[in-house]
């Protein structure tokens, strides 16, 4: 099995080989069952959050209550680009920018594996993203 030294190290021409394609496979595979588990300890650290009768201590537990559901659903939200990207593994897609068509490198999806957008065509979204946002305030 690739390890991500020897990934970063490939020749161009090996880009999304069967290797590399079952490397990832595995590394999102890996990535889901990790976030379902961290998913699942965010639920039972929430149940197991008693009930406290003093005020400060009660507002603590709230606190810390909404930061644990916003990452549960950060998490929540993972899953769904992790299925999609395996998905793109099996139909020979993964890899490759969904707009362009070019590569996204191997250095970008092992950062981030549900990547679907080259580096430019990223930050080209990403800005205007942030124009729209401007506009509308």
């Amino acid at each position: 099995m690739l390890d991500e030294q020897s990934l970063l190290q490939a020749p161009e021409e090996d880009y999304m080989n069967a290797e590399q394609l079952a490397f990832f496979d595995d590394l999102l595979l890996r990535t889901k069952q990790e976030t379902q588990e961290e998913i699942e300890r965010l639920r039972q650290d929430m149940d197991m959050s008693g009930q406290v009768s003093d005020v400060s201590d009660r507002a603590t537990l709230e606190e810390e209550a909404q930061i644990a559901i916003r990452i549960a659903d950060r998490k929540r939200q993972l899953i769904p680009k992790i299925d999609a990207a395996r998905r793109r593994i099996q139909t020979g897609d993964y890899g490759y920018c969904l707009e362009t068509g070019e590569p996204i490198g191997i250095a970008r999806l092992l950062i981030r594996p549900t990547a679907e957008y080259c580096t430019d065509v990223k930050q080209l979204n990403e800005k205007r993203e942030l124009n729209y946002d401007h506009k509308q305030r």
